[in-house]
């Protein structure tokens, strides 16, 4: 891996933006420059750390486009590679949801993901957020095996099934989840049922999984909680992440508690949440948000802070650190998530002087993994 040295650039550091040059050796950043380094002329633009998004399952749309329409996992991974690179996002943790259900979020597809990763050379750093879904106990050694070996990085406890048995006697949303599963939609409805009917043995298995995350070593998160009640007991089992929360209230308590809180950028960039639930931008503001995902786009993560800078409450490092250091501090990652000598050398180059910000290159441990034209321009 050739040595680089990215130069002219307003460089974010600890402190704020400062014009500087960043040297890169090794796949870390480095604080001595390389004669027989490559150059990336920054002059113009802004050098920030790479984006580490901590949740993120918009890799399902390359699985499965389409209800019952699905890709091979390899084709369907190094889309999403592409993906992750061309936004800026260097850390990836994909939330992969291991549920009961067939098809899209099934045992087989999260076996399947899983050997995909595993056998793939990838240039993002692409980690397994096992979404564990409660009711899902015929699953549970396959998911304490998968822990116990290393193939998960962060473990979050999801509770969907009283939603949705709660919706099986509506045809239309029923037919969502049948049509996910690729199943009729009688068959589903008795499919869930069973489920439902297990709900005597679902703490157990929660209490087992958090055992063998806390053994692993792994952060943990809470999904959805409804109540300070509800994220208390996540915490009490180590789980000090706190995701979309459905209440200000909520975010309020975990924040109290010192706990990280998730909210999604989509909710930055669309200006709310699209299930009427608490606004990001507001929590942020306040300090009840400290971590922005993708959660199902992409494209919002590096769009997000320029929104909240622009809003005037948050300044642009303030709102970087959103995508960046405390995510990585979530997910007790301390090498990355800023830019400083022994750090790992993910950064993102931006043109920030348009109405919106342009990506002009992604940098992943060294090397350099996404070029726009004009950033090509820019290497010699």
């Amino acid at each position: 891996m050739r040595p680089l040295v990215i130069s002219g650039g307003e460089v974010l550091t600890a402190t704020g933006f400062a014009n500087g040059t960043v040297h890169l050796a090794g796949g870390h950043v480095v604080d001595h420059p390389d004669a027989d380094a490559a150059r990336f002329d920054a002059r113009g633009l802004q050098v920030l750390p790479g984006i580490v998004d901590i949740h993120g399952d918009a890799f399902e749309r390359q699985l499965q486009p389409r209800p019952g329409i699905g890709f091979p996992v390899q084709l369907a991974l190094q889309e999403t590679e592409r993906q992750l690179l061309a936004n800026g996002i260097t850390t990836a943790f994909h939330g992969i949801t291991l549920s009961w259900e067939p098809g899209l979020r099934s045992v087989e597809t999260w076996r399947a993901v899983l050997d995909g990763l595993d056998a793939g050379n990838w240039t993002c750093d692409m980690r397994v957020h096992l979404r564990w879904e409660e009711y899902n106990l015929d699953a549970l050694d396959t998911a304490l095996a998968d822990i116990a070996a290393g193939r998960v990085h962060l473990l979050a406890f999801n509770d969907h099934t009283p939603a949705i048995l709660r919706r099986m006697s509506d045809p239309l949303k029923a037919t969502k989840y049948s049509d996910r599963a690729g199943m009729p939609l009688d068959e589903f409805r008795a499919l869930a049922a069973r489920v439902g009917a297990r709900e005597g043995d679902v703490a157990a298995g929660r209490d087992r999984i958090a055992a063998a995350a806390r053994a692993a070593g792994l952060p943990m998160a809470s999904h959805d909680d409804d109540t300070a009640a509800t994220r208390d007991a996540y915490r009490a089992r180590g789980a000090r992440i706190c995701e979309f929360p459905m209440a200000e209230a909520v975010a309020a308590a975990a924040r109290k508690a010192g706990d990280a809180v998730v909210m999604g950028s989509p909710n930055v960039v669309r200006g709310g949440s699209h299930l009427g639930w608490a606004s990001a931008a507001n929590l942020a503001e306040t300090g009840l948000c400290t971590v922005l995902s993708s959660d199902y786009f992409y494209p919002c993560l590096l769009e997000a802070p320029y929104i909240l800078a622009r809003r005037g409450i948050l300044d642009l490092p303030g709102a970087w650190a959103l995508i960046t250091t405390n995510p990585a501090a979530a997910a007790a990652l301390p090498d990355r998530g800023t830019i400083a000598p022994g750090q790992r050398a993910d950064l993102v180059v931006v043109d920030a002087t348009g109405p919106t910000p342009r990506l002009v290159a992604t940098i992943a441990a060294g090397r350099i993994a996404w070029l726009a034209a004009d950033g090509a321009d820019r290497l010699r």
